[in-house]
């Protein structure tokens, strides 16, 4: 929803309905991951994509059947599909499609409001009801201490709240189902939880050329970047236009003060000992998912004997991502953060990082990772 946020705010100001298809189940190889919404008007205006071209001319059609109906649909597009060549899903995937209407006052301004929390950076999941013993399309809007909406049964929203406040902390989404009043491992109702967490967070430390281009990298793949250093004549907003925020600070004293979690990326471009040490010592004892630092091999032999000194262990080591990135054979600052980014993405998502021509089965699907947040 992200994506659209612009769109429905729009069109929610100028009273227009629309009809919102969601993925909601994915199996195989599939070009968006569930999440992926595209939205359609009553006049046809169309915004966002749920599969980069190859069933949107089909999600199209059902849109304004939804619309003319009000009536939800699900629809599934793939290779077991008669109509899948026929729809375009040449890509060896199925996904299900959930499409609902917003034509009335009352779901746009729900809508919004679950638009606003988004922009503002507010934690919140929607769980809607998509097959099922139960009503679908219903929906339960879920935030840190308080819900908005039912899915039709007192015990099926306790269920599910408990459920989506889990996803949100996790910053998962994915169907899951219940019995008719919320019974585990029972199957009668099909629930798709979307949650949205705050992005995750990228530090980056040192504020050289490299930092630059990784500060941009960052941004472009949905980090909340800060650039953090502490000498006063390099930290600065002119230099770092794309940060969320630039920090003049001893990095190891600001990376003991902030929030880290599972989510967050730290790259370590300090190239100094005196900066590294503390702060990877630091670093090594949050639960952040990745550490990347940069350096020669030679460089990287003498921090691990300066870190070991410092009490840091082998299973701590084993941690760093270092020489930071990926073998790309890069050699600019923007080559580079390129490489580092590679190496995020294959972290997160398992990856091998060989080249996909030389690799056979699906090309989405193989990883186990979980992402950063939808």
């Amino acid at each position: 929803m992200r994506e659209l946020l612009s769109e429905l705010r729009a069109w929610h100001d100028a009273g227009t309905a629309f009809a919102l298809a969601t993925v909601v189940s994915v199996r195989g190889s599939a070009p968006r991951a569930p999440g992926a919404m595209m939205a359609v008007t009553a006049d046809g205006a169309v915004a966002g994509s749920v599969s980069g071209g190859c069933v949107e001319g089909a999600v199209y059609e059902v849109a304004g059947e939804v619309l003319a109906t009000g009536s939800p649909q699900l629809q599934t597009y793939g290779i077991s599909d008669d109509e899948a060549f026929g729809v375009g899903l040449t890509c060896g995937g199925t996904i299900e499609v959930f499409v609902r209407s917003f034509a009335s006052a009352a779901d746009r301004d729900r809508l919004r409001e679950v638009a606003d929390s988004i922009g503002r950076g507010e934690p919140v999941a929607v769980a809607t009801v998509i097959s099922g013993e139960a009503e679908p399309g219903a929906c339960l809007v879920v935030r840190a201490r308080t819900t908005q909406g039912t899915l039709g049964d007192e015990g099926l929203d306790s269920a599910v709240t408990d459920d989506a406040r889990g996803l949100l902390a996790q910053g998962a989404t994915g169907a899951l189902r219940y019995g008719a009043h919320g019974e585990r491992r029972m199957q009668e109702v099909s629930v798709f939880v979307q949650t949205y967490a705050p992005p995750p967070r990228m530090l980056v430390f040192g504020a050289i050329d490299h930092a630059a281009a990784t500060a941009r990298m960052g941004s472009f793949l949905g980090y909340r970047v800060t650039v953090c250093d502490a000498r006063p004549a390099f930290a600065t907003r002119d230099r770092f236009p794309t940060a969320d925020e630039v920090i003049c600070a001893w990095p190891h004293t600001y990376l003991r003060a902030t929030d880290i979690d599972e989510r967050t990326v730290i790259c370590v471009l300090t190239h100094d000992p005196k900066f590294d040490v503390p702060l990877l010592v630091a670093a090594l004892r949050t639960p952040a998912a990745y550490i990347g630092v940069m350096g020669s091999r030679r460089t990287h032999l003498d921090r691990a004997a300066r870190l070991r000194e410092a009490g840091v262990d082998a299973a701590e080591l084993a941690r760093l991502a270092s020489p930071v990135g990926l073998d790309l054979g890069a050699r600019t600052p923007e080559e580079t953060a390129v490489s580092i980014a590679a190496e995020i993405i294959q972290h997160r998502w398992g990856g091998t990082g060989r080249p996909l021509g030389e690799l056979t089965g699906a090309i989405h699907g193989r990883a186990t990772g979980s992402p950063p947040g939808s």
